[in-house]
């Protein structure tokens, strides 16, 4: 049995995050990550805001990593060729709204957060298509946008470039420590470490009753979000909030950093795994839209998600565990836990250097940039071309990828093995077909490119294949 310094359990955000803090080190890490590939859970189905950090309650975890991840954040994107933006956030509020406007600005001064309160003219410069009742806005100019499953990607694609392991499809059934090392054993095999971190998201609380650590009681909340064409993009400039609630942030107007616009999210009690989308958290998500921003344009919704939010009390949970030794829990990492991902990363390589002789590697490796056809010159495009033919065959027409980058997805150093994998990678299929043009080449293409037959082709987790046989291949009872 391989025998490692650091086992990350889970392969959101913050698990990639900190294997790539680890692959940095002279620590041997892996990740173990349930489904069949990174950004799965809540790193695929969130916001993908950038929070400035105004509306944490000073002195928390959450306040300390938030401000410190945006702070963060922006050389990362760079670094790993994420799409982002640095556009700002507005909250907005009618006239009785101002006193919580001023709550806002008074917290975002005490977290360190450079926030300014404007009237309406001062907000409809930033933007113009705020509702005609808002009269006061809290402006965060560090507020953003990122790809939230791009960042989880290219983290888990670096990491591996620089020594790290991944293995996918490997659920965690069991822990146990003796003489210094834990094992921990998965459906996909077993694996001994000097520490574990667990950063399993929605199943973390699982993880610590199976390793016989501090045990929390876990909240799940969903929320339901509509996806505007990037058609929309020209309407929205900044990421408009109302006034938060004990609810959350409420419901958003925001672009994203891929061009498209999202309204969202609702904030419903539910179980884990609880993605479907409902009529009545629809009419929620219009009602309130309507009351921050004057122009919402429904036909031009492309499609609609859900996301699971998971809540442990009201702080992040990011210590080691005082019932068990070398064992590194992170719980309720809801929102903004995208933002403090790279400064929750930073920090556990601070709780492992504690016990741990931690050194930085020399002569780390760069994620190489991707080609992207809408990025290439004329020019730079027929070079390509007549390198390698595949550059000049469009596969997904809305977004316009080629089947290069799409072989390109597949032979990541986290290979894209199912349809939406390429989709997350790619964004072929992301348009407003949403793959109906596409996505029968998508899958000849993996079929091709890892050797599998059409049927086994996946279109994401679970038993999703998407083909049965081939006509007259097989004979099937209908």
């Amino acid at each position: 049995m391989e025998k490692l310094d650091c086992i990350v359990i889970g392969g959101g955000v913050v698990g990639a995050l900190i294997l790539d803090e680890l692959s940095k080190t002279n620590l041997k890490a892996i990740l173990l990550e349930k489904e069949n590939d990174v950004a799965s859970g809540a790193s695929r189905a969130n916001s993908g805001i950038v929070h400035a950090g105004y509306d944490c309650t000073p002195g928390t975890n959450k306040a300390k990593f938030n401000v410190e991840g945006n702070a963060l954040m922006w050389d990362l994107v760079k670094e790993l060729h994420v799409p982002a933006k640095q556009c700002g956030s507005i909250v907005v509020a009618p006239k009785e709204g101002l006193k919580g406007i001023q709550e806002l600005y008074d917290k975002g001064i005490k977290n360190g957060v450079k926030v300014e309160i404007l009237n309406r003219e001062q907000t409809l410069k930033i933007e113009p298509n705020i509702s005609d009742e808002i009269e006061y806005s809290l402006y965060a100019p560090e507020a953003g946008i990122v790809s939230p499953y791009k960042l989880t990607i290219a983290a888990t694609d670096r990491a591996i470039l620089n020594g790290a392991r991944v293995v996918l499809e490997a659920e965690v059934k069991d822990l146990s420590y003796k003489d210094k090392e834990w094992t921990v054993a998965t459906s996909n095999g077993s694996y001994t470490a000097k520490y574990v971190i667990n950063c399993a998201g929605a199943g973390a609380a699982k993880i610590n009753d199976l390793a016989g650590a501090d045990h929390y009681e876990t909240e799940f909340r969903r929320g339901d979000y509509f996806v505007l064409d990037s058609t929309e993009g020209k309407a929205v400039s900044t990421v408009i909030f109302p006034l938060p609630t004990e609810k959350g942030k409420g419901i958003l107007v925001a672009p994203t950093a891929d061009g498209n616009v999202i309204y969202g999210p609702t904030s419903i009690p539910t179980n884990e795994g609880d993605t479907g989308t409902t009529l009545d958290a629809f009419a929620e998500i219009r009602k309130n839209v309507s009351l921050t921003y004057k122009c919402p344009n429904y036909r031009k919704v492309i499609r609609t998600y859900a996301g699971v939010r998971t809540i442990v009390g009201h702080d992040f949970i990011v210590e080691y565990s005082k019932k068990v030794p070398s064992f590194i829990q992170i719980l309720g990492i809801c929102s903004p836990g995208l933002s403090s991902a790279p400064a929750i990363a930073k920090y556990v390589i601070k709780l492992l250097a504690e016990k741990e002789d931690v050194k930085v590697k020399e002569n780390l490796v760069p994620l190489p940039k991707k080609k992207k056809l809408l990025e290439l010159t004329d020019d730079e495009l027929n070079a390509l071309i007549k390198e390698n033919e595949s550059w000049g065959r469009i596969v997904c027409r809305c977004e316009k990828v080629t089947e290069a980058e799409i072989i390109q997805a597949i032979h990541s150093p986290l290979p894209a093995t199912t349809v939406d994998a390429v989709k997350r990678r790619t964004r072929a299929g992301m348009g407003r077909c949403q793959g109906g043009f596409c996505g029968t080449r998508v899958i000849e293409i993996l079929a091709r490119e890892t050797g599998k037959t059409i049927p086994e082709i996946k279109k994401d987790m679970g038993e999703s294949q998407i083909a049965i046989s081939r006509i007259k291949e097989d004979s099937h009872e209908v």
